[in-house]
């Protein structure tokens, strides 16, 4: 019996995307499994708790096509390689949008390499529609009260509208009690 080829797909996921959507969809049609890795990466001050990215994760995935592959999904705070030896992966999936994405990327594949030579990195382009789109765009957007709605999934655009609200909130706060300060 062939042994399962098994990838990994790292990434923040603060928020999932339609672009890592298109990337998760390309990848399931190449392996028989593959393990989604949220990665803590509390350096990057993400929006989303891991268990909240995880669960945006899982509630997206469930609604796409999965081409007879398996998908799971896992937070991770180890080095990718450990990770993927963790998991019994032969296969890293990075995204492309850009040619300005290739030179780090390739600098990661190239340090993966020489932690494991026997992880082969996959690079996988982002379809013309989604090449634009970043994490970092969305919540940019959203937080100014931009439509989000062709970027994410309809969860996750409403899961971005209660944190930016929230947030609203929390800064109406702090400045009704700086103003009380100040009277004091």
């Amino acid at each position: 019996m062939k042994k399962p080829l098994v990838g990994v797909y790292p990434g923040t996921f603060d928020p999932i995307t339609n672009g890592h959507q298109d990337i998760i969809g390309r990848a399931c049609k190449i392996l028989d499994r593959l393990v989604i890795a949220v990665a803590r990466n509390a350096g990057k001050g993400p929006l989303f708790t891991i268990d909240e990215r995880v669960e945006m994760v899982r509630d997206e995935i469930a609604q796409m096509e999965h081409y007879g592959a398996e998908v799971l999904v896992h937070s991770f705070d180890s080095l990718l390689i450990n990770f993927c030896h963790e998991v019994g992966a032969q296969v890293l999936v990075r995204g492309l949008r850009a040619v300005s994405d290739f030179e780090y990327e390739f600098q990661m594949a190239s340090m993966n390499a020489r932690l494991d030579d026997d992880i082969e990195t996959v690079f996988l382009m982002a379809s013309e529609r989604q090449q634009f789109i970043s994490s970092r765009f969305v919540k940019e957007i959203g937080r100014l009260g931009g439509d989000i709605s062709s970027f994410v999934g309809p969860q996750v655009a409403a899961r971005l509208r209660d944190r930016f609200h929230l947030e609203q909130e929390d800064g109406k706060a702090a400045a009704k009690r700086l103003q009380t300060l100040k009277q004091d």
